[in-house]
């Protein structure tokens, strides 16, 4: 089953955004990539989302769990 995901990338217009998987726009538009990531993580967690975080070249660089990760490490 697939994740529901929040993401910070690139903006095909210049800037950076806040989208979700499937959404047909960003929630967030922003100038740069550090304001996406602040706003793209409060999102995921208030919805308990993966937030994955894509570098310049298009890249997941970083990817956090904040629902219910199927894969727990144990403790």
């Amino acid at each position: 089953m697939p994740r529901d995901t929040h993401r910070a990338m690139r903006h095909p217009d210049g800037g950076w955004q806040v989208k979700r998987d499937g959404a047909d726009r960003a929630s967030h538009r922003t100038e740069t990539q550090a304001e996406a990531i602040g706003i793209g993580r409060e999102i995921s967690r208030n919805h308990g989302t993966e937030f994955q975080i894509h570098g310049r070249n298009g890249r997941i660089r970083q990817s956090d769990s904040h629902g219910k990760d199927p894969y727990p490490p144990k403790g």
